[in-house]
């Protein structure tokens, strides 16, 4: 497990017992004639206590602060713990190429898949060759060029979701983002193969569904989905992004939310303390759901993959009317 670097502002105690513990070991380490393995031990014991007390009930805000950990496990690092081969293909063939979608031929456990994923940076450098994940118009249509390439020669299709939404400046207006998403979103309909999709971290809006309609959707356990970040609502609903905890209380953005209210169809857990504390494990318990969905779907005709996609989001936004007789 690696060693956090980064503490969010709920993490805190955990970040002042690791800051004792680093100082502990310094000491150590300069001065052999000090003994402090029991309260280097001790130490230890009382982080792994606070964490598991902290993460045993986080608040739907904290959970947000989760799915946009620094550290937190993106597409490429999925690709690398999960894929034993990836072949990456790049462009729209009408624009240009999108670093902030991520796509290509892999085999997880020896079948063959198209996976395709939003990506984010981790410094200044990547972050803006990724557009801090906010795909443009081009993503979307090379997100469709290579699951149209899945379906003309029978690949499932596996997209990892962890985006804001789609970016919304005067270039991508100008090139249709909207147009790109819709048909996204009619073409997915049509596919006659497996379609799995998770949402890793962020899932936000139009961005989101634009790789996000699948006959199986997932939430990772710290992950969000939702119509709009809280800050957004808050500036909308209170006139002041401050609101962004009340907002994402409202939102029901959690992953038991969304499970509960049918909006995706699984939650795959995450090791104790968050992806970011130990992204090889995320990896591995991703990949096992992965499998699971996939291997369910494969049992399904073409035809029953069309119609189960098909019934699955036309239940989505149920309501109920109430008649009230007048007196």
């Amino acid at each position: 497990m690696a060693q956090q670097k980064h503490f969010l502002p709920f993490e805190k105690p955990i970040g002042d017992l690791q800051a004792k513990l680093d100082e502990m070991r310094s000491a150590t380490a300069e001065s052999s004639d000090i003994d402090v393995s029991k309260e280097i031990e001790r130490i230890q014991k009382k982080i792994a206590e606070t964490r598991m007390k902290i993460y045993r009930d986080l608040t739907p805000w904290q959970r947000v602060q989760v799915a946009r950990h620094p550290l937190r496990p993106y597409t490429r690092d999925y690709i690398k713990h999960i894929c034993q081969e990836f072949i990456e293909l790049h462009g729209d063939r009408s624009y240009r190429d999108d670093c902030a979608v991520v796509g290509g031929f892999a085999t997880i456990d020896e079948r063959r898949v198209m996976l395709i994923g939003t990506q984010k940076g981790r410094d200044t450098k990547s972050n803006l060759q990724c557009n801090f994940g906010y795909p443009h118009p081009e993503g979307y249509r090379k997100a469709l060029r290579l699951m149209r390439l899945a379906n003309k020669y029978g690949l499932p299709i596996m997209t990892l979701i962890d985006t804001k939404g789609a970016y919304a400046g005067v270039e991508s207006e100008e090139r249709h983002v909207s147009e790109a998403i819709a048909t996204n979103l009619r073409e997915s309909f049509t596919f006659r193969v497996p379609m799995v999709a998770v949402i890793t971290g962020e899932g936000g809006s139009g961005g989101a569904l634009g790789i996000g309609v699948a006959n199986r959707v997932l939430v990772m356990e710290n992950a969000y989905y939702s119509v709009i970040t809280p800050e957004g609502c808050a500036a909308i609903l209170w006139k002041d992004r401050e609101f962004a905890e009340q907002a994402a209380d409202a939102l029901r953005l959690t992953a038991e939310d969304l499970l509960e209210l049918g909006i995706t169809d699984g939650i795959v857990s995450e090791p104790f303390g968050g992806a970011h504390n130990n992204p090889e494990e995320s990896a591995r318990l991703l990949k096992l759901s992965l499998g699971e969905s996939l291997a369910s779907l494969c049992t399904l005709s073409p035809a029953e993959l069309i119609e189960d996609r098909y019934r699955k989001f036309r239940a989505l936004g149920k309501f109920e009317e109430q008649i009230i007789a007048a007196k």
